[in-house]
């Protein structure tokens, strides 16, 4: 005959449970994670990898309902179908991450390495002009023209590699690279000519 499973001690009713935790009691969090905890994690393992990812998103979905507790209402259901249902936004919030991380490694094994350049003073001295223009460039424009010159992305690269939307991609690198011919052609006499290599429409 097979010895029965050890059973846990119980805990408070789920409604005064519930009661105490949508108002703040902080106990309540400690006891809600200790009796759902466990639910919520087995929730995540079954979709996700790995424990570390579940173990990660059972944290993610407490500290949500631990802020977000005014939003618990428990005339439509209970403190643990309430929680899982938190816990399956978090699996696929992370799956959706994991998806892009992916993207990310699979867009940067794809690219070739780049050609070993020769680092004479010229070339230096040019990518140091063309650094310092850029930093005065905003956020976003910078950004983009740094991905397309140091780093010689095509506009559909950036566009995987960042989430921005191509057109805006290709917005942000035809404004910058307009601010840095304006600049050039004011002070080119300081900085002399153009430097060469500087990223084209791809």
């Amino acid at each position: 005959m097979t010895a029965a499973a050890p059973q846990e001690p119980p805990g408070p009713p789920e409604d005064d449970l519930a009661a105490r935790f949508r108002s703040g009691d902080e106990a309540a969090l400690r006891e809600a994670y200790d009796r759902f905890g466990r639910a919520v994690l087995h929730l995540a393992i079954s979709t996700l990898s790995n424990r570390s990812d579940a173990e990660d998103v059972t944290q993610a979905t407490f500290v949500a309902a631990w802020l977000g507790r005014e939003t618990f209402d428990p005339t439509k259901g209970s403190l643990i179908g309430w929680l899982l249902g938190i816990g399956r936004r978090k699996v696929i919030d992370r799956l959706r991450a994991s998806a892009r991380e992916a993207r990310v490694v699979e867009t940067v094994r794809q690219h070739p390495d780049p050609t070993p350049t020769r680092s004479d003073p010229d070339n230096v001295v040019d990518r140091l002009v063309v650094a310092d223009e850029l930093a005065r460039l905003p956020g976003e424009q910078r950004r983009m023209l740094e991905l397309a010159f140091f780093d010689d992305l095509t506009h559909h690269q950036i566009a995987t590699m960042t989430g921005v939307p191509l057109g805006t991609v290709k917005s942000h690198i035809r404004r910058g690279m307009q601010c840095l011919k304006r600049r050039w052609e004011v002070d080119g006499a300081t900085h002399g000519p153009r430097p060469a290599g500087l990223p084209g429409a791809r």
